[in-house]
């Protein structure tokens, strides 16, 4: 009888596994970008970084830039969950208080990220991307919090005063610091703080 019918070789990758390797290559993707520029990170450098090949990146992103989407996209699902069962009458804010310490809020890569886009055009793209995406997963969530129709306008203008209030606080936050702070902790409570007061501002216009 010749070679085995079955397959061999390595299992099949997990779901969480792909979701941590896409992870890795984007965090590496940024170091390479804020540490040589854009234009002069190559997918194999990327790859090499994580110890995967440049195939492997091109399977996961299509082009160098969108390999950042993973850091810029994290904690959207656990925001949009935190929405659901935000409590009517109990401040906005007061509702995340448990994520300040989770994934929900972007750590300090991002913060280079976004500082390095304000000249590459492409990773603005791709920051505005993910926050067009989340419109309707925050939506979505608002509609079944008021318990509201699928096709009701309100939740859709809801989710659009929140998802620019977090927008514009990331963005506030990441542009008036120039380097990273020494201290993580004074970075991170920078940041609730900017998200604190964004959501603030967002909930007076949210029933």
């Amino acid at each position: 009888m010749g070679a085995a019918s079955g397959r061999t070789g390595r299992p099949p990758l997990t779901a969480e596994r792909k979701a941590a390797i896409r992870l890795e290559i984007a965090r590496a993707a940024v170091d390479l970008f804020v540490a040589q520029g854009v234009a002069a990170t190559t997918g194999e450098q990327i790859g090499q970084a994580v110890g995967v090949s440049a195939r492997t990146v091109w399977r996961y992103f299509p082009t160098k830039e969108s390999c950042v989407r993973p850091l810029l996209s994290t904690g959207v699902d656990t925001i949009a969950e935190a929405l659901r069962h935000w409590e009517h009458g109990r401040p906005l804010p007061d509702a995340f208080d448990h994520l300040w310490t989770t994934d929900a809020l972007p750590g300090p890569d991002v913060g280079a990220l976004l500082r390095l886009a304000r000249t590459e055009p492409a990773l603005r793209a791709v920051w505005l991307q993910t926050h067009d995406e989340a419109e309707p997963v925050f939506a979505r969530a608002l509609a079944e919090r008021a318990r509201l129709p699928a096709d009701d306008v309100r939740p859709a203008i809801w989710a659009a005063m929140l998802n620019a209030a977090l927008r514009a606080a990331v963005d506030h936050h990441a542009y008036r610091t120039a380097e990273p702070a020494a201290d993580p902790a004074a970075v991170r409570a920078d940041l609730t703080a900017s998200v604190r007061t964004a959501l603030s501002a967002a909930a007076a216009g949210v029933t």
